[in-house]
């Protein structure tokens, strides 16, 4: 039987590689002016208009506990989720890859933390490990987080 594969979108946070399945992403884009949302949480960066939808824009290095980005601006991974649209802002857009199924693997020990709980495991790459984000996870995690912070 031939191993399966899955198309991933990627994006790096850092010197992370991250990945998402394609059948949820909209489209990427460049940099978008955004419009900030008073009193939302740290990682709700603001509102963006893409072609008259407004989409909530999510700071995944706030999601993540990594360090603000100094340089350049961020990218915009648009994403259909359940809730509706939302944008994820990273520092770099990959290509799509396929790697098969033999390369995955369950998310290491090493992995712990909101990355554990938001990857649902990962690809042995030549040179990286790919972790793959599970959509719905992020997005449960977020609506979570944003009513938690906001009490």
């Amino acid at each position: 039987m031939a191993a399966q594969t899955r198309q991933l979108c990627t994006f790096t946070l850092g010197d992370m590689l991250f990945g998402v399945d394609v059948t949820h992403v909209q489209e990427v884009i460049r940099y978008q002016e955004m419009t900030s949302v008073p009193l939302a949480p740290t990682l709700i960066r603001g509102l963006i208009n893409l072609r008259g939808q407004i989409v909530t824009a999510i700071d995944m290095r706030a999601r993540l506990g990594l360090p603000a980005r100094s340089e350049p601006l961020p990218m915009n991974v648009v994403l259909r989720t359940g809730d509706g649209v939302v944008s994820l802002l990273v520092d770099e857009i990959g290509d799509v890859l396929q790697p098969d199924d033999t390369q995955f693997e369950r998310v290491p020990e090493t992995i712990f933390g909101v990355l554990r709980e938001l990857v649902t495991g990962v690809y042995k790459l030549e040179r990286s490990l790919l972790l793959v984000v599970h959509v719905e996870r992020l997005m449960s995690s977020i609506e979570t987080g944003t009513l938690a912070e906001a009490a």
